[in-house]
């Protein structure tokens, strides 16, 4: 636990984030850290898995409390009992055996206050978290699709259906510890002899004695696995989004429930749209005669063709909403809309004809038909007066 950094600071956000302050943070930092953009990269990978980690803690309202609470002890399941772990009162748990020494004075009377000793061995124990990634189009991202992505996760023995004991065998109780995993030392002290506990050297503190070890685990129980695990992913997800799936992780230890799987989801650029939350944006290119006067066109969109009316007098960069046309909220029904920017093209390569055709154009035509161009000049009148 003294070697993670504070997530606050992995994600380089105040304590005091916003929820959007933490997200646009996350996004910045996966990006840069993201498997994909640093292949080989084991440095990169260790950090992309630390940014992911510190998301998935502060962007949960609950654990984030916990965690400025007690720090990586109020969420990290691992951590040892009491609450406050080793470092409650202090950093007391640094001691080695003093919590164990005022236990046996006081009679567990401190328990509480300096961590409560060593955590029982044979307690179950919450599976680790597994972080993979999987990549879409845009398209899958605003509708949902099905995705298979490969797991490499620590799963039960099948052949020893997690005992870690050969085939018609079984795991004995330590003689020494008897099955506790603890065993008691007493030891001399300015105040006197002193009981104490520490691992069993035996059993090193399994409690467990296994005679003969299944050859597929070598008597862990466990064994690491690659396997295709088929996924939804919602409608509405966005690009770096973290997304997890409950107990697709590793297994738990003594009976304990498996960790998460933490899919990290990559989507790719669209050549036309862009997305800004629920919304979608594309440029529409359109001739100047269409701008000028007016015209019903036709353009993309996430449910294929849609007809928009282009007024009459059209201006570059005008902005035209589809409602209802962007992307679905996740895991709602509201869907935010579409807007169109418009782009006037110039024609080029003209021919002769076409030329006069203009030239025509532009003698029949006064400052009133160019609304800004007639206002520019307005604030401008006094710099060409001369």
């Amino acid at each position: 636990m003294a070697d993670k950094r504070d997530f606050y600071e992995v994600l380089g956000v105040d304590r005091s984030a916003s929820d959007d302050e933490l997200k646009k943070a996350y996004r910045k930092a996966a990006k840069k850290y993201h498997p994909d953009l640093n292949p080989g990269d084991k440095e990169a990978e260790a950090r992309f898995k630390e940014v992911n980690e510190a998301y998935e803690i502060l962007s949960d309202q609950e654990k984030r409390s916990r965690y400025d609470q007690f720090g990586h002890a109020g969420v990290d399941p691992n951590y040892s009992a009491g609450g406050y772990g080793g470092g409650g009162f202090g950093g007391f748990g640094d001691f080695g055996d003093i919590g164990d020494i005022f236990s046996s004075i006081f009679g567990g009377g401190f328990g509480g206050g300096f961590g409560g000793g060593r955590a029982n061995p044979n307690a179950p124990r919450r599976g680790g978290d597994v972080t993979t990634s999987v990549t879409i189009s845009f398209e899958e991202a605003a509708k949902g699709c099905k995705k298979s992505v490969k797991v490499t996760s620590i799963d039960g023995c099948t052949d020893c259906h997690g005992t870690g004991a050969a085939d018609g065998t079984t795991p004995k109780s330590c003689p020494t510890c008897h099955g506790t995993g603890q065993v008691k030392v007493v030891q001399r002290t300015p105040f006197g002899q002193m009981q104490t506990q520490r691992p069993c050297d035996q059993c090193r503190g399994s409690g467990k004695i296994i005679e003969r070890p299944c050859h597929t685990c070598g008597g862990k129980g466990k064994v690491r696995r690659t396997r295709e695990e088929e996924i939804n992913i919602p409608a509405g997800i966005d690009d770096s989004q973290i997304l997890v799936v409950r107990g697709k992780g590793d297994a738990g230890i003594n009976g304990g429930p498996a960790g998460d799987l933490n899919i990290s989801v990559n989507v790719r650029p669209h050549p036309v749209f862009e997305r800004d939350g629920t919304d979608v944006y594309c440029e529409i290119p359109i001739t100047f005669v269409q701008a000028a006067l007016g015209a019903e066109i036709q353009v993309p969109t996430l449910d294929g063709k849609a007809n928009l009316k282009i007024r009459e007098g059209t201006q570059p960069g005008d902005k035209f909403r589809l409602k209802g046309k962007g992307i679905v909220r996740t895991n709602s029904t509201y869907r935010g809309d579409q807007y169109v920017i418009i782009n006037v093209e110039v024609p080029k390569d003209l021919t002769k004809a076409q030329k006069e055709i203009l030239t025509n154009f532009e003698a029949k035509t006064t400052e009133n038909n160019y609304a800004k161009r007639k206002s520019f000049f307005e604030k401008v009148k006094d710099v060409f007066k001369d």
